[in-house]
């Protein structure tokens, strides 16, 4: 397959995408201005959280019905098998990664001890779950302070679960520096001090003088970076269930998925042009025909039969609002969806209708405009440029990111052997 595709954006939709690509045999460039934003989530993947004021417990199932009740939402779009697709796509470029069927939410401690549902944490975090009568210890470490175990667990410990009951907590410290004489450090730091196996033994060796028999023991978000193994080794030398919770951005988990996502794309062959901004689309007869991109010393076309644009939303800049309150799409300036009414509400707790502002798409992920044709027809949109949902609120900004990212690698795929059959016959 001698296609091209250029795909913009490194962020979880536009990674996936072009491995599918890859993988199918196809010629991909990634441009992307920064390393994307993974690593800026929880290293979790949600699909659907949150319905109203309700915590939602099967996901995959929940996906049709929340799409036929939010008709400008991308699940009304993209089906339940759109999303179980995406998903099992990454579970199988990741297959040591996550836990987790799409059956069920489970329920996690967050790093203030509100609990959130995600459909697939990471191994490192899943006996986090909470579940009635669990006893767990959160353990922190007095050079973190991102981190308060007392905050995690009396929060935790008040919350009435979905179902009935509570978790039993208590809070405990450890003093134990990621690098000698630091009083202030980060999860980076421990995260890397973790992949050192004298280190962690040291660690292990602390932990057991504050963590009573039967207890889970939650940790924050720093059980290894690079050694993947660490999460494994901690657990065994302990000899007791262990989770890790992601702290504030960026979160180690999600650096961990982000590095792995971008080797993989590098070890495919995917060409990935960091540093780049798209300036421009050149366009004839309703076909981009390349992109101009500012590269170091010089702008670079990069042209293409098929591009993906994975550019992200509101919050990673690939939409923006002007001081009159107006949003535009600035790269290639695409029609926008926007909701009626005020972008922005004084309800905090509300969601805001300016996340939910985005490109309109049918189900080969083309943009549509405001009449709903196409309007470009080699142009496939995915993830938080797609309109209509909230993803920070509803946490479905994965499953969207997934399903539409493999939709959109698909549609390409079949418009190749469309073409390579109408040429043969």
């Amino acid at each position: 397959m001698d296609s091209r595709a250029v795909v913009v954006g490194a962020g979880m939709a536009g990674l996936v995408s072009a491995i599918r690509l890859r993988q199918a045999g196809m010629d991909v460039t990634l441009v992307t201005q920064g390393i994307g934003g993974i690593q800026l989530g929880q290293g979790t993947i949600d699909v659907l959280g949150y319905v109203p004021e309700r915590v939602l417990g099967q996901p995959l199932a929940a996906v049709t019905a929340y799409g036929n009740a939010h008709p400008h939402h991308p699940y009304a779009i993209l089906s339940a098998d759109d999303v179980r697709a995406g998903v099992e796509f990454l579970r199988a470029l990741l297959p040591d990664t996550f836990v987790g069927d799409l059956e069920r939410n489970y329920l996690l401690p967050t790093a203030i001890g509100a609990l959130r549902p995600t459909a697939l944490p990471q191994v490192t975090m899943a006996e986090g779950e909470c579940t009635p009568g669990k006893q767990m210890v959160f353990v922190g470490l007095r050079q973190l302070k991102d981190f308060w175990p007392e905050l995690v667990a009396g929060n935790v410990a008040r919350t009435e679960l979905p179902g009935g009951g509570r978790v039993s907590t208590r809070a405990a410290w450890l003093d134990l520096p990621a690098r000698a004489n630091e009083v202030d450090s980060t999860p980076l730091y421990y995260a890397r001090a973790m992949d050192d196996p004298a280190y962690r033994k040291r660690f292990v060796d602390a932990l057991r003088r504050v963590v009573e028999p039967g207890e889970t023991v939650g940790l924050p978000g720093v059980l290894g970076l690079a050694d993947r193994g660490a999460f494994a080794d901690i657990t065994a030398q302990l000899g007791q269930p262990v989770f890790e919770i992601s702290t504030i951005p960026p979160s180690v988990p999600g650096m961990r998925l982000n590095d792995a996502l971008t080797r993989l794309a590098k070890d495919a062959r995917v060409k990935v042009v960091l540093g780049s901004q798209v300036l421009c689309a050149n366009i004839d007869g309703g076909r981009i025909r390349s992109l101009t991109v500012g590269t170091t010393g010089r702008p670079t076309e990069y042209a293409g039969e098929h591009f993906v644009f994975a550019p992200g939303g509101f919050e990673s800049g690939g939409i923006e609002l002007d001081s009159y309150m107006k949003v535009s799409e600035p790269t290639l300036g695409l029609p926008l969806w926007v909701p009626e009414g005020d972008l922005v509400v004084a309800d905090h707790n509300a969601a805001q209708p300016l996340f939910s502002v985005g490109v309109r798409f049918d189900h080969d992920m083309r943009v549509l405009d405001t009449a709903g044709d196409t309007v470009h027809e080699n142009l496939h949109v995915a993830g938080g440029i797609l309109a209509g949902a909230s993803r920070w609120q509803e946490k479905s900004g994965d499953g969207i990111a997934l399903a539409s990212a493999v939709r959109a690698a698909d549609a390409i795929l079949e418009s190749v052997q469309n073409l390579e059959g109408a040429r043969n016959a």
